[in-house]
């Protein structure tokens, strides 16, 4: 799922659409983070940095791992997105945790060496092009020793029987972003290690986190998929054959009676793929 939100020019269209479906999203996404998180085992009282934090819905789940004693600091371009993040902390009970700026993630405007980590999810180095700048500007406000992290969404399955259409979906623009086809082969999220390597960043590890869902579908969980599904594969109709426009109009348009997320035995999974590197003494 495509989202990078603090590109040097904004790639968000209607900031309140989008705003929307990231809090209509959430409920998919959010097990998801927290599993990831956990898994980071942060130092509690440690202070990091979350690039891209977009309406902040990551960076307190961040402040919530690190501890009362923690601090976690947001930078975004969006001023609309860090108003929505500020108001976020206010009603989590903890905004003295938080502070969150505006701010290009390829100009930091942090001192070198200033966190222990820096976190950036569906943001940083996830759209084509040269990723070592953008990887070192991350690791210079990270004391030595400390964490560079990258999470991103990296595959789903959500047409359960429909294999072959689903792949010419994801096939088109919308299912390749923020791949484009004719990059290079080492500018696929999934060849991160290779960039992190390239930036001087040692122990570097990836690992994959799934998320899956399954009918009985809560109307909530509904919801997050059918606007999943929706901005998953944005205007693809004009790149279809017109066997696939057919299908893809009578499964995946919510209007549709054969609905895809209305079968009884639905199921579906998605992943996000985490990159972890640390950073040279």
């Amino acid at each position: 799922m495509g989202n990078e939100k603090n590109s040097t020019e904004s790639t968000v269209p209607d900031t309140d659409t989008y705003l929307q479906g990231l809090l209509v999203t959430n409920p998919l996404q959010e097990p998801i983070f927290r599993s990831a998180i956990h898994a980071l085992d942060l130092p509690q009282g440690s202070r990091g940095l979350d690039v891209g934090c977009g309406i902040g819905l990551q960076a307190i789940m961040l402040a919530e791992a690190v501890g009362p004693a923690g601090h976690v600091t947001g930078v975004d371009l969006s001023p609309e997105f860090l108003d929505c993040a500020r108001s976020f902390a206010e009603k989590a009970g903890i905004p003295e945790r938080f502070s969150f700026h505006e701010g290009d993630m390829n100009k930091l405007p942090f001192d070198d060496d200033t966190f222990d980590w820096v976190w950036s999810a569906n943001c940083a180095v996830y759209a084509p092009g040269d990723h070592l700048p953008l990887l070192k500007e991350l690791a210079r406000v990270v004391k030595p020793g400390g964490s560079v992290i990258i999470i991103a969404w990296s595959s789903q399955q959500l047409l359960p029987g429909y294999p072959v259409l689903e792949a010419h979906l994801n096939a088109t623009s919308s299912g390749m972003a923020p791949f484009v086809e004719g990059a290079a082969p080492e500018m696929h999220f999934p060849c991160m290690m290779g960039w992190f390597h390239r930036a001087g960043l040692d122990e570097v590890t990836a690992r994959t986190f799934v998320g899956d869902v399954c009918a009985p579908l809560s109307e909530e969980m509904r919801s997050a998929l059918a606007a999943l599904i929706e901005m998953r594969w944005v205007d693809v109709e004009a790149e279809l054959s017109e066997g696939d426009r057919a299908e893809f109009q009578r499964l995946c348009l919510a209007e549709s009676p054969d609905f895809i997320l209305d079968i009884p035995d639905y199921y579906a999974f998605f992943t996000y793929s985490m990159f972890r590197g640390r950073v040279r003494g």
